[in-house]
């Protein structure tokens, strides 16, 4: 019986080839590794950029601690009240600040600035306008114009019969309005309206911008202009308070937007476009002046 045996013939490999193989294998293996950890730090920077924009979404967040819908609209068209009350209030302010700016006392201008009723009306016609009720804009745009004659003659009658005719420092500094007056009045804007907008009603935000916006003395130095015939000086300070009031209305506008005030009727595409053009132009003619002012200022 015979067993049939069979060779088995090992091929040798090359070294080197195998060296080869490893090492590619061993790159491979590294290269992976590597992609990996390089998505999970990508991963982790996205994360922390994301976190990082949430939280300064956060700290500025205004809706946070803002007051319901219904408070603001009560609080800021009761502000814009044309009544008895704010009617005697600013026939009051407005002799105040008039004997202020005659005497120069600064003191006793920041006193009539803090009780003047004047800011409410802007508010009011800024929410109305924002929530589209143009019949609540028309009548506090008419309480504010009836408001700004009222003051106006008030000092008029003043500067009419008082001794004093000479300007002082304090009138004369109300007729020379630039572009800084357009940030304060357009940040001081914004610094009421969000005070006015929030859940605390003890804020002491709005003294603050009723001092830094400065709509009463403005009025008064157009009341001794008229009184006395100075109308160079009308001029100046009819500027002035123009850009108090309109940069004032503008800012808040802005804000109530942002909260998104609840509207009458939803603006066509039409309309909101009209009214964004608007805005720009009417923005472009009042702040040239009060840039080219700047220029000469410093020339």
């Amino acid at each position: 019986m015979s067993i049939a045996t069979h060779q088995i013939k090992i091929i040798p490999i090359p070294i080197n080839l195998i060296k080869i193989k490893i090492n590619y294998l061993i790159g491979k293996i590294i290269f992976k590794a590597e992609i990996i950890m390089g998505n999970g730090n990508m991963s982790d920077n996205t994360e922390k950029k994301e976190t990082f924009k949430d939280e300064l979404k956060r700290i500025f967040s205004l809706s946070g601690d803002s007051a319901s819908n219904e408070e603001i609209r009560t609080r800021l068209l009761d502000g814009g009240q044309v009544t008895g009350t704010n009617m005697c209030v600013l026939v009051c302010a407005m002799v105040i600040a008039s004997v202020g700016l005659n005497v120069s006392s600064t003191a006793v201008i920041i006193g009539a600035m803090l009780i003047s009723p004047l800011m409410g009306s802007i508010l009011a016609s800024a929410y109305a306008s924002i929530s589209s009720d143009y019949p609540l804009l028309r009548k506090h745009i008419t309480g504010f114009a009836i408001q700004i004659a009222i003051s106006v003659t008030a000092a008029s009658l003043y500067f009419f019969f008082s001794p004093v005719k000479e300007p002082t420092v304090e009138l004369l500094a109300r007729t020379s309005p630039n572009f800084f007056d357009v940030l304060i009045a357009f940040f001081g804007g914004l610094a009421g309206i969000i005070g006015q907008t929030r859940q605390d009603k003890t804020n002491t935000v709005i003294p603050g911008v009723a001092i830094a916006t400065a709509l009463m003395p403005p009025l008064c130095t157009c009341g001794y202009s008229i009184a006395n015939g100075r109308w160079d000086m009308l001029l100046g300070a009819g500027y002035l308070f123009l850009i108090n009031t309109y940069f004032i209305f503008m800012s808040a506008g802005i804000i109530l937007s942002v909260l998104k005030i609840p509207k009458m009727r939803e603006l066509t595409e039409k309309e909101w476009k009209f009214r964004r053009f608007r805005m720009i132009v009417n923005t472009i003619i009042i702040i040239i002046p009060s840039i080219m002012a700047v220029y000469f200022m410093m020339q």
